[in-house]
């Protein structure tokens, strides 16, 4: 390996100024815009249109399906006349396989008449990605407020006020 003077080069094997030098010095070739790299031939723009057709199944299954069910699911692939749908547990994917006719007759009516079997397949790894928090309800019934308020009388201080603005909630509640 030469040794590396104190002019500047662009010698491969001296870095004596690598800010000047773009990031993708090293590389062969510098790298594509994707927005290219989409729309030239090859595999990128089949891959970027079952992507979006995939999409559009997961959306159209779930529209077809019931409310607890469709949030365990996700369309994962279409190979030779095949959907696949993968699911969070074996029970989900028993209800879901009860439901395979009607996706089967509905999808073939409407968006893919070419389409001959759907396979549902476990994937645990689905529950990971599910973690939509549900709203916090702040519903107090109004025993629950009379209680909350006969305990704040008896007590003393902050924690006097903040019962009292907790039992206020079940009127606040009631109003809207």
């Amino acid at each position: 390996m030469p040794a590396c003077g104190t002019v500047s080069t662009l010698n491969k094997n001296c870095y004596t100024h690598s800010l000047i030098k773009p990031f993708y010095y090293h590389m062969k070739k510098p790298p594509q815009d994707l927005s290219q790299l989409l729309h030239q031939q090859g595999n990128m723009p089949n891959l970027a249109e079952k992507a979006e057709l995939l999409l559009h199944l997961d959306h159209y299954v779930k529209k077809v399906l019931t409310d607890p069910v469709i949030e365990q699911l996700k369309v994962a692939n279409l190979r030779q006349g095949t959907l696949v749908i993968e699911t969070t547990t074996a029970a989900w994917a028993a209800r879901i396989n009860f439901q395979k006719p009607k996706i089967l007759q509905m999808l073939q009516a409407e968006t893919l008449p070419m389409l001959t079997a759907i396979e549902v397949k476990v994937n645990p790894s689905l529950l990971m990605y599910e973690t939509k928090s549900k709203p916090a309800h702040n519903h107090i019934s109004e025993n629950a407020a009379a209680h909350i308020e006969a305990l704040a009388e008896h007590a003393e201080g902050t924690l006097a006020v903040k019962l009292k603005r907790l039992a206020a909630l079940a009127s606040r509640s009631r109003q809207s």
